[in-house]
């Protein structure tokens, strides 16, 4: 089943969490924070402003966001744990390491 959010909702994938500190310690499952990170699956069309124009997400499916720890709604599609989520509710999209090597 394939699933796209409606206007200004985007689906994401959590990213997976560090499972050890960097001391060496192990973190067991059952304490471990969900992350707050995660990679942009799917987005919708976007909103409406004031006079009607359709105003475009700020972001794109691969995108890497962090975004609010309690937002957005758990789904499972085709057995995969998924959020939707408003992009408000997205604080910024996460730079990677390729993308500032190439612009130095």
């Amino acid at each position: 089943m394939k699933f796209r959010p409606l206007h200004d909702r985007v689906l994401l994938r959590r990213l997976e969490s560090e499972s050890k500190t960097a001391g060496g310690i192990i973190i067991p499952d059952t304490v471990k924070e969900k992350p707050a990170e995660a990679e942009v699956v799917s987005v919708g069309t976007g909103i409406r402003d004031e006079s009607g124009k359709l105003v475009a997400l700020a972001v794109k499916e691969g995108d890497l966001v962090l975004f609010s720890k309690w937002s957005g709604s758990e789904v499972t599609i085709n057995g995969e744990e998924l959020l939707v989520v408003k992009e408000s509710d997205i604080m910024g999209i996460l730079e990677s390491k390729k993308k500032k090597s190439k612009a130095a």
